[in-house]
């Protein structure tokens, strides 16, 4: 499925993961700390992919979506993976919800319906992420169409599987795999280009 141990370790961290939120969720606030630190950074890099390069609505935003989290974390069902995807569901609404108060519509999304599954390319999201900064990624992240920087933030900073991602945008898992791709692509051809 992917490279070396990336697999075994994602799989490690989101056990972790879902060990804190089961113990949150019986009232460790530790656990629900825990659980903060391991989500928040992915999730403010997507929300500043939604909203744009200010880190302090994106931060904002951020809060609301844990104000919510926390309230409704009774309720979650899942494990690790499950959580993230859940956290990721609520802030994007958030966000979606902050740009329709900014009277700033996302583009429209043009996906094609019946793509092919394609694999997702762990050593392209590699190489283009690891040569520049977190900002500069943003920043060309936001560059791209849409679908695909959702699939990407979704995808690299978030670190969703594409099925998870997929439920978070409303999509196939092949469509969001093949978002991902192509937005991919299109930053290391970018990269290649600057050097």
């Amino acid at each position: 499925m992917g490279r070396g141990g990336e697999p075994r370790r994602a799989r490690a961290r989101d056990e972790g993961l879902g060990d804190a939120v089961a113990r949150a969720q019986e009232g460790d606030e530790a656990a629900f700390a825990v659980a903060y630190r391991l989500v928040q950074p992915g999730l403010v890099g997507y929300l500043r992919g939604l909203v744009g390069h200010d880190g302090e609505t994106a931060e904002d935003i951020a809060a609301e979506a844990w104000l919510e989290i926390a309230r409704d974390l009774g309720r979650f069902r899942g494990d690790g993976a499950g959580f993230r995807g859940w956290t990721a569901t609520i802030a994007r609404h958030r966000a979606l919800d902050h740009l329709r108060r900014q009277k700033v519509r996302p583009r429209p999304s043009a996906l094609e319906q019946d793509m092919l599954d394609l694999p997702g390319p762990h050593s392209t999201s590699e190489q283009a992420l690891e040569s520049i900064s977190t900002e500069k990624a943003l920043a060309l992240i936001a560059g791209l169409p849409r679908e695909q920087a959702e699939a990407v933030l979704l995808r690299v900073v978030v670190g969703l599987d594409a099925p998870a991602a997929a439920r978070v945008l409303g999509k196939r898992p092949g469509a969001v795999r093949t978002a991902a791709y192509r937005g991919l692509r299109r930053l290391a051809q970018q990269l290649g280009g600057a050097g």
